[in-house]
């Protein structure tokens, strides 16, 4: 069988900076996704999840602090992408606000285990929050009963299913929520019939007699006059200097069709006693989800708009993300 390891374009495979042999990128608005800091100290970690799978993390601690116990957040980077996206920019300034915070490269992704890379594995994507909870558990830096979640993106709707099954995560703030499950189903729509999952089912079929394992489109590599305006706007971050970090952000084709029994805005009202604090950016095409999360949601909820943001901006855009409120609705509710 021929590997399953699929080619990187963005970078020296495991060299998870700035790769100045790429296009600079928009770096508008402070743009800084390899932020570092001197009052944080990072720790590389491992970790297993509930599955016995090793999760691969950062951990970020504030530097020099009277404190000796600290609340904690763990971040969630968007699908397909890994913690050196940015996940560790949110941890590091977070960090240095007083929380302990860890950032983690989902199963199949980066670092983490998993045999078939760029696998797509919702239940596994919101487990690895658990797991990541049940780490900051063990550290004796850590309050037990102040742990927090922040999620970007897509990774959103895995933390929100976390948030329904685990007392733990005492609060949870996503960055221009995204519901990755209605966006499949619309492609789904779109090609009409079952041509979507036709396509992974025959995958299926020639993978496991030997043939290579095949990838669905993801961030485009280049960009031509075809493509939109959100392709545009990913790959301006994720095929450049600005965020690009030997991620292809393909995931595998036959895993890709996972999503479509995937709905996270479902049973938002079962989540109690926790808070929720939904970012979204005024210009971001994303901003429904925010909107209908929020709006399903029963206790403890703020909807925060950032003026002049869009989708992507609040990965990276320093003068945009709004740290500080963040800080102010985690030290509120943890």
């Amino acid at each position: 069988m021929q590997s399953r390891q699929p080619s990187y374009s963005a970078g020296k495979i495991n060299a998870r900076r700035r790769n100045p042999d790429l296009p600079t990128g928009d770096v508008h608005h402070d743009a800084n996704n390899w932020f570092q800091s001197s009052a944080v100290e990072q720790h590389p970690v491992t970790f297993k999840n509930i599955y016995e799978m090793q999760v691969t993390a950062n951990v970020f601690l504030p530097k020099d602090s009277a404190e000796t116990v600290f609340p904690a957040l763990i971040i969630g980077a968007p699908i397909g992408a890994v913690k050196e996206q940015a996940a560790n920019l949110y941890a590091i300034k977070l960090a240095e606000q007083g929380f302990v915070t860890v950032s983690f490269d989902q199963s199949a992704w980066g670092g983490s285990n998993g045999a078939l890379r760029n696998a797509i594995a919702p239940i596994l994507y919101a487990e690895n929050f658990s797991a990541a909870t049940d780490y900051l558990t063990t550290l004796d830096c850590v309050a037990n009963d102040r742990i927090g979640l922040i999620a970007i993106g897509s990774a959103g709707g895995f933390a929100l299913n976390a948030l329904k099954i685990d007392a733990r995560i005492k609060a949870l703030a996503t960055i221009n929520l995204t519901d990755i499950g209605a966006i499949v189903r619309e492609q789904r729509d779109a090609l009409g019939g079952n041509a979507l999952i036709e396509e992974s089912s025959r995958s299926r079929t020639l993978e496991i007699a030997g043939q290579a394992t095949t990838y669905a489109h993801g961030v485009p590599e280049e960009l031509d006059e075809n493509a939109t305006d959100i392709e545009r706007e990913f790959y301006d971050f994720y095929r450049t200097q600005r965020g690009a970090a030997n991620s292809t952000l393909h995931p595998t084709r036959t895993t890709f069709t996972k999503l479509l029994d995937f709905y996270p805005l479902r049973d938002l009202e079962t989540i109690t006693e926790r808070a929720m604090l939904f970012v979204v950016g005024e210009e971001a095409w994303s901003r429904h989800f925010s909107e209908a999360a929020f709006a399903s949601a029963n206790e403890s909820k703020q909807l925060l708009t950032v003026k002049a943001a869009g989708h992507v901006d609040l990965y990276d855009r320093i003068a945009l993300i709004p740290f500080s409120e963040l800080t102010q609705f985690f030290t509120k509710n943890l």
